[in-house]
């Protein structure tokens, strides 16, 4: 008889709702980043690396592609010249992984760089033009 009255206290107690601490962390839902906050975290990160640019130089943006946890970037950059290209290049990448990382948490599987334009260093006091 006592195991029929505990089964039937319970029965009338009322049910609490599960709380965030009751609920695994792997089952309680789902983050997902849109492609557009990676890609502007990647432009930010770029514009680090790069530090100051030409006058007339659009800023660095990027287009990404997010597949669950791995995004793929595209880069696309105006660089002064004369410079080392594939050093400015490599660092971008290097910089733009690293904050990707940092902040977003995403593995990046690839870094593509496309240098748009170069924009010609103007040397101060030489003259434009020919000269003898």
């Amino acid at each position: 008889m006592t195991s029929m009255s505990s089964a039937a206290g319970e029965a009338d107690e009322p049910r609490r709702p599960l709380t965030a601490a009751a609920v695994p962390p792997g089952e309680r839902g789902a983050t997902r980043i849109a492609d557009r906050v990676v890609a502007k975290i990647a432009g930010r990160a770029a514009r680090e690396a790069l530090g100051e640019l030409p006058a007339d130089a659009a800023r660095p943006y990027a287009t990404v592609v997010v597949h669950h946890s791995l995004a793929r970037i595209r880069m696309h950059l105006e660089l002064d010249y004369p410079c080392d290209i594939g050093a400015r290049c490599r660092a971008v990448r290097h910089r733009v992984v690293e904050r990707v990382v940092a902040l977003v948490g995403m593995e990046v599987s690839e870094v593509a760089v496309q240098v748009e334009r170069l924009h010609p260093a103007q040397a101060q006091g030489v003259a434009q033009g020919r000269t003898r």
